[in-house]
């Protein structure tokens, strides 16, 4: 028995229901007469979030809450690098524990299902494998610091469309093959302390006090020992909770005994309803997690903020994720100078040129030290010299959606007071049950929206627009920054397209007519976008939210100091109607009988590549793509199988990949494979490597799948095995991009 674990027997049902639930917004119950304290968590993904009063959603507003910035997940993913993974975790665990946090809210793994969800810039990739391999080091990384990662949210929650209410319908081996596999890794593999139950409904329950999730899977099947919080404001109820739910309960309301998990327990439990036992089991399970932490001893690490190594693994994730889309005229990397050796005249145009996208999103908002901007970035690289001017290009017609995405969290709290006052009836259940998500909503009837678009939209638009075309031919160096941004990719709700807003489609088209050659187009975004632009585009770079060095990353690799070598995380279509949710008719879903939201994945395992490869879809750009300043060719590909099915399978493919370009680079060796069953997608990603290699060069490179990784879900046996029968082993640089083919038998 250890410090904290040795207590339990001594704590009184009032004692243990307290540490059950939350004692603030960000802080679970404590219990004072033992010395035993609450865990202090904090959101999340792109670093420490700040600091709010205890039991308001109102900054405490001084500045010792300043914090790095850190790249989003899909950026990380972007890298395809388990060693950077590793190194990100170990940043925002020492960040977490430099603001004195015990658990911070990260990484966020699901399945990107669908490019509308306006959650994806959090999530890592369409494929669980990628996604379990980039968390499992990160997971490690911020455990490191004595600080519990707290993978989520579990599970299926693949939209924020009604995400408070949803009901997520898919079939066991959906689900067991495609949006469990990463978490499974992140608890196993990765040991994450913690994991967050997700708001939605799972298959008629939610998924804070699902069973079958919760206890079948999670407990039973993975035996996974650690601490399930809820999402804030997960919990629905009492009794099914208590009986098969979360420990902790957390929610962003202030009336935290009354908390579904606080003095109902306690009436429950006093009235023979509810046994002790089952707030012992998650007691012990809370107190293992203090002493895990070494939570009040003197080996408790502290942490730090903000130092230069912080910023330079910032860094160097930011150019890893940038991801070269195309350069087909090799105009890229741009060259400072004329061919007279005088420094060229650079014009960059586009709102996400100057604007911080740090400071919303929802819960990954993060009040940052500092941010470089594309813009700022441009300048810290090559300002002595070259010539920079800045338009924005296209006209914001939302800007006041682009504020701090607190105001359903506040909106909340109004509620609560006026059920406190009498003016509303209702009780703690009824005010969960009616929590709202802040979403701009168009009031105005049709006549004042035209108005407002002749007068405001329509004359910004083009007034921009012609100040670009105007100047282009002033200009060697044209550069557009665009995409989305946080009014966009945003917690809450979805996106209604996945065009890009603000007529850039259109600005980009003339733009490339004016410019020519002499454009580069980047695009700032958490997930796919259409580009009816681009056969007239000829460089083009993909830019996740890369964090507060992001603007410094994208002019590294602008000037050719850093070669790209990030990959996508996920297919581009060429238009939404390709996607198969779209094709299967599958999002987002009906109002069933029960008078909520249900989503049928009626796809089921045709998610992402898997869709594309198996009905032959054209796309924009594949899963895996990325192009580089150099070139590379994969050499002397070969397979060695020992051992065989059901006894020490093992099948090992290496490689050369040779540098014939004349640039230092690196780049990401993908190995997929075809399974023997039918119902199956032609393929499956089950590894991958980054490999470096100097020009010249040829790097050696190996990757080995075991029995497990050609396992599929058996329904009737209620666990997975493998098939005999004929695998196809495809290797590529990506999705598409195969270049060694060949058949086993096993």
């Amino acid at each position: 028995m250890g410090k904290y674990t040795s207590l339990r027997d001594q704590l009184t049902i009032e004692e243990k229901a307290a540490l059950i639930h939350a004692s603030t917004f960000f802080n679970s119950g404590y219990v004072e007469r033992l010395g035993i304290p609450g865990l202090k968590m904090n959101d999340g993904p792109n670093g420490v979030r700040q600091e709010f009063e205890p039991d308001s959603w109102r900054p405490i507003g001084d500045t010792a809450d300043l914090v790095t910035w850190m790249p989003s997940n899909t950026c990380l993913a972007s890298t395809w690098s388990r060693e950077l993974a590793e190194k990100f975790g170990e940043v925002l665990g020492e960040e977490a524990r430099g603001r004195g946090k015990d658990v911070i809210l990260a990484p966020g793994i699901n399945i990107k299902r669908t490019p509308l969800c306006g959650r994806n810039f959090e999530y890592m990739s369409e494929d669980p494998v990628h996604a379990g391999e980039i968390a499992v080091p990160l997971i490690k990384g911020i455990q490191k610091n004595d600080v519990a990662a707290c993978v989520k949210h579990f599970a299926l929650n693949n939209q924020e469309l009604e995400r408070l209410l949803v009901e997520a319908k898919v079939d066991e081996k959906t689900l067991q093959e495609l949006y469990l596999p990463a978490f499974k890794k992140a608890c196993l593999e990765g040991d994450s302390y913690s994991i967050m139950g997700a708001y939605n409904r799972a298959n008629g329950e939610y998924c804070c006090n699902n069973k079958h999730l919760l206890v079948d899977i999670l407990r039973d099947m993975w035996n996974y020992q650690g601490v399930v919080v809820s999402d804030w404001g997960g919990v629905q109820e009492t009794e099914a909770t208590i009986d098969h739910g979360v420990d902790i309960e957390m929610s962003i309301f202030d009336a935290f005994d009354d908390y579904f998990l606080a003095n109902p327990v306690i009436k429950l439990v006093k009235e023979g309803k509810v046994s002790e036992e089952k707030l012992n089991e998650r007691v012990d399970r809370i107190l293992t997690l203090l002493e895990k932490l070494h939570v009040g001893e003197p080996e408790h690490k502290q942490g730090s903020l903000n130092t230069k190594e912080h910023q330079d693994v910032i860094e160097e994730i930011a150019e890893e994720g940038i991801v070269l889309l195309k350069n087909d005229k090799n105009h890229l990397p741009i060259s400072p100078v004329r061919e007279d050796g005088t420094y060229k005249k650079v014009l960059v145009v586009g709102d996400n040129a100057t604007r911080n996208n740090g400071l919303g999103g929802g819960s990954s908002e993060i009040k940052m030290l500092y941010a470089i901007t594309p813009m700022l970035g441009l300048n810290m690289t090559r300002g002595g010299d070259v010539s920079y001017k800045w338009l924005p290009g296209y006209y914001l017609d939302n800007e006041d959606e682009l504020s701090i995405n607190d105001e359903w969290q506040a909106s909340s709290l109004e509620t609560q007071e006026q059920v406190k006052s009498g003016e509303k009836e209702g009780s703690y259940a009824d005010l969960v049950k009616e929590m709202v998500m802040f979403a701009p909503e168009e009031t105005r009837d049709e006549d004042a929206i035209k108005k407002d678009y002749e007068e405001r939209i329509l004359p910004h638009r083009e007034a921009y627009k012609k100040a670009v075309l105007d100047a282009i031919p002033d200009y060697d160096e044209v550069i557009f920054i665009g995409g989305l941004n946080h009014s966009f990719d945003v917690e809450g709700y979805d996106k209604k397209s996945i065009t890009l807003p603000y007529a850039q489609d259109e600005l980009i088209e003339a733009m490339a007519d004016a410019a020519g050659d002499k454009l580069t187009v980047v695009i700032m975004c958490g997930s796919a976008v259409e580009m009816p632009w681009i056969d007239k585009v000829h460089s083009l770079l993909q830019l996740s939210y890369a964090g507060q060095n992001g603007g410094l990353a994208l002019a590294r690799i602008l000037y050719g100091d850093v070669n790209p070598s990030g990959k996508l995380p996920e297919t581009y279509p060429i238009k939404l109607a390709d996607t198969p949710t779209e094709k299967y008719n599958s999002y987002p879903g009906e109002i069933g009988p029960e008078g909520h939201r249900v989503c049928e994945y009626t796809e089921k395992l045709m998610v992402g590549y898997r869709y594309y490869e198996t009905e032959k879809v054209d796309v924009l750009f594949p899963f895996g793509y990325g192009e580089s300043y150099t070139s590379f060719a994969i050499e002397n590909c070969s397979n060695t199988i020992t051992g065989a099915l059901g006894n020490g399978l093992s099948i090992e493919v290496t490689g050369n990949l040779k540098n014939t370009g004349d640039r230092e680079g690196k780049e990401v060796i993908q190995l997929y494979v075809g399974l023997p069953e039918s119902d199956q997608p032609v393929k499956l990603l089950k590894d991958f490597v980054k490999v470096e290699a100097k020009p010249g060069e040829a790097a050696p490179f190996s990757m080995t799948l075991d029995e497990s990784d050609l396992e599929t879900f058996d329904t009737d046996k209620n666990s997975f095995s493998a098939k005999s029968g004929t695998y196809h082993l495809y290797m590529g640089t990506s999705v598409r991009d195969i270049v060694y083919d060949v058949e086993v038998e096993l």
